[in-house]
């Protein structure tokens, strides 16, 4: 089967996250770097990729890459790769650009040679001197990187954290992506009691039903390459009954998600609803402080306000202070917490047994990680793991 390169794009400090995705795949031709996953693949993983991966941000077919300092390099450059293989007559294709420490720092321009380019480039493939860009969407990006220039096709089309069930969503609301990195770096399986108290519209509640599950998050969504002629419609129809062969909906998880605030648990019990998980998640209106952690070995992530408001700041500070005192009370469990605020662990009152730098949107900030004891089941299963 034809051989393709494809990039999943990754939040700064999933990378990792990312490449491991793809490596369950069956994928092994794989680089990591900054902010994205390179790989080599059958057809086939254009599919199985937007379909699985849960924590990357989309999924670019590389077109070419070459180096290039003048406009007229990258016009013949351009204009020399196969676009006609892959973009129809009728379809759409316009061009996003980006350039970092580079010669041809102009992004309006480089995107208007690109875009000239690839016409061209149709043009003596299709022999017509038009094309009317009403079908199929085949987003260009051309981005350059001190003079390397890479050219590739988006085919997810909206970003792969659009699952399909937040309709319904509440203030700095955590992307479904970042969220399911979390879980993953908590290392969480579907036999351990999972709590998130500040669970707003439910997002890690949900996403983690859906890993414990394995129901594949690009499910019940669309993809931009769907509609792309070149690939069969029957290796997407053989990729979406994979989703469902296997998928174990009959699989119990025992996931809680509180909040103070009743409307959002609401919000929350209607997303999960969306995501055909209504009964399989618990939600309630719990304030922090009244929260009784039951059961052993459990794990709590949770994406708590970061009191970036000098009106806020006590109030953030009295829940960090809070959420420590119930992790002393019950230390079977183990703590995962996601804040921009740099006093946490002062206030949490503990020094986390990892630190990670990631970035929620624009917003810089840490996963503190408390490690508890793992249950005795899984001690031998974890054994010579980072």
């Amino acid at each position: 089967m034809r051989q393709v390169k494809l990039i999943a794009t990754a939040t700064f400090g999933l990378e990792a996250i990312v490449a491991d995705e793809v490596r369950k795949l069956g994928y092994t031709d794989v680089v990591v770097e900054n902010g994205r996953v390179i790989f080599v693949a059958e057809l086939a993983a254009i599919a199985r990729a937007n379909l699985w991966l849960r924590a990357a941000d989309r999924v670019r077919l590389v077109i070419g890459e070459f180096k290039a300092v003048t406009f007229d390099e990258l016009f013949e450059k351009t204009k020399a790769l196969p676009w006609y293989e892959w973009i129809d007559p009728e379809g759409e294709f316009p061009v996003d650009g980006k350039s970092v420490k580079s010669t041809l720092f102009s992004i309006s321009d480089c995107q208007a040679i690109v875009k000239k380019a690839v016409v061209e480039n149709m043009k003596s493939k299709y022999k017509k001197d038009w094309f009317p860009e009403n079908g199929a969407l085949y987003r260009v990006e051309v981005s350059i990187l001190k003079d390397q220039v890479t050219l590739t096709i988006d085919t997810s089309g909206p970003g792969l954290h659009k699952r399909g069930y937040r309709d319904w969503i509440g203030t700095a609301p955590l992307k479904e992506t970042l969220a399911a990195g979390l879980i993953y770096l908590s290392r969480w399986r579907n036999d351990r009691p999972l709590l998130d108290p500040f669970c707003g519209s439910g997002t890690i509640p949900i996403e983690a039903a859906m890993i414990g599950k394995n129901i594949a998050p690009g499910m019940n969504r669309e993809f931009a390459s769907e509609s792309w002629p070149v690939i069969p419609r029957e290796l997407w129809r053989t990729a979406r009954a994979e989703t469902h062969d296997l998928a174990n909906f009959s699989q119990k998880v025992e996931i809680l998600g509180t909040d103070i605030d009743g409307e959002m648990v609401r919000v929350a019990e209607r997303n999960a609803e969306q995501a055909m998980l209504d009964g399989e998640i618990s939600f309630k209106r719990i304030d922090i402080k009244d929260l009784h952690i039951v059961g052993d070995y459990g794990v709590l992530i949770c994406n708590p306000p970061y009191g970036e408001r000098i009106s806020e700041r006590s109030e953030v500070e009295r829940l960090y202070r809070t959420l420590g005192e119930k992790y002393r009370s019950y230390r079977t469990w183990s703590y995962f917490v996601l804040t921009a605020n740099e006093q946490f662990e002062r206030y949490f009152g503990a020094i986390a047994s990892k630190k990670r730098k990631l970035y929620n949107g624009n917003i810089k900030v840490d996963y503190y990680q408390y490690y508890g004891p793992l249950p005795p089941f899984q001690r031998r299963d974890w054994a010579g793991e980072d």
